[in-house]
């Protein structure tokens, strides 16, 4: 009982300075562009200490305003920061970040570059030092996500709704080749650094049912690490199809690569297996993991070894080599059943629905406050 009124007490006095907030940004409506004092207040609004979700309509808000006032992205990314780094409050830093995700989620491409911008250029922070001295789960879950949105925001959604890694210069990606070796040197760090931020959201410690704004972050974060999981398995399906192509330091490079993935195979289907037990949201498709054992990557090295030393111009057959070290954990894992998990070489399938981009909430009206180009 005495901790529920203390929760209590806390909403009072937080809703008292979310109202001071707003009045302060009023006065200053009189005395600058009212476009941006509606900014501010739209912000510190989608961000107040009540438990509730971020409204819909803030979000509409904040789209249209900054959609037709040129200029307003870095004062955006201003308000939005110096709100995160001023809360003391565990929810108010949550919907902060929450808001700047569904940002990077909902605005146009021109919107995107521009909030990516400020990023680089410092306008737009993602600061937890307040958290930072704190032990408990809920601190812990704030500073990893706020890591995780540091990761994302490094990344763009292309014109098919899906996640693309950007140049640190804001220029995207070019389109690779099959094969190319450019893409998969570049491409798959990139991925892996995206998935370890994700694998250090676990809720391990901290149940997101017991909390609509954690569950709703950690959905978003879960579906957006479905899409870079395929194009990390696409990319590792192209690296193994060309190992014996590289050069000797490539392919020391490209084993590193692989006992990366190796650990994060195992780690990210831990921690999709728990999810589906305490995430409320059971309409999450998520994508079959294909564990990469240390014996997949040991055979690809003594492969590596025996073309460094042999005088014979054709390799082995790879997967000779890979079945060559897979099969006691093969037997292990799969018994007689006939099923090989040594076969690696092949293509990796997964099962993964393509409705992710938009949130459930939105209905897909989030793009229409965007539609017009920003100067």
């Amino acid at each position: 009982m005495g901790v529920d009124i203390q929760n209590k007490i806390r909403l009072a006095l937080g809703s008292v300075k979310d109202h001071a907030s707003i009045g302060k940004a009023m006065i200053y409506n009189h005395h600058n562009r009212k476009a941006f004092s509606d900014i501010e207040i739209a912000v510190l609004r989608a961000t107040g200490h009540d438990n509730g979700p971020i409204g819909d309509k803030y979000m509409h808000e904040i789209l249209f305003l900054v959609s037709n006032s040129p200029g307003s992205i870095p004062f955006l990314a201003e308000r939005i920061s110096r709100r995160l780094c001023k809360t003391r409050h565990r929810l108010v830093a949550l919907k902060t970040l929450s808001l700047i995700h569904r940002l990077l989620r909902g605005g146009n491409r021109c919107f995107e570059q521009q909030l990516r911008s400020a990023h680089v250029s410092g306008h737009l922070q993602m600061s937890t030092n307040s958290f930072l001295k704190c032990s408990d789960p809920w601190s812990s879950f704030l500073r990893s996500y706020a890591a995780y949105l540091e990761e994302r925001v490094g990344w763009a959604i292309n014109q098919a709704g899906k996640l693309e890694p950007v140049m640190f210069n804001g220029l995207e990606f070019g389109c690779y080749e099959e094969k190319s070796v450019d893409m998969v040197f570049r491409k798959l760090p990139k991925c892996q650094a995206f998935i370890d931020r994700v694998l250090d959201c676990s809720p391990r410690d901290i149940v997101p049912a017991a909390d609509s704004l954690a569950q709703a972050a950690l959905v978003n974060t879960l579906k957006e690490s479905f899409q870079v999981y395929i194009m990390l398995c696409e990319g590792i399906g192209i690296l193994i199809n060309m190992f014996f192509d590289l050069t000797r330091p490539a392919r020391a490079l490209a084993c590193d690569i692989l006992k990366r993935t190796s650990r994060q195979s195992k780690e990210l289907h831990d921690l999709y297996e728990t999810c589906k037990r305490v995430m409320e949201n059971k309409n999450l498709e998520y994508p079959n993991v294909q564990i990469i054992t240390m014996d997949h990557v040991l055979a690809l090295e003594q492969c590596s070894s025996f073309m460094s030393t042999s005088t014979s111009t054709t390799p082995p057959p790879l997967s000779d080599c890979l079945t060559t070290l897979g099969k006691e954990s093969e037997k292990e894992e799969n018994g007689d059943n006939g099923s090989s998990s040594s076969q690696f070489s092949c293509t990796m399938e997964t099962k993964i629905s393509k409705v992710w981009v938009v949130f459930e909430e939105d209905d897909g009206e989030l793009q229409v406050p965007m539609a017009m180009d920003i100067v």
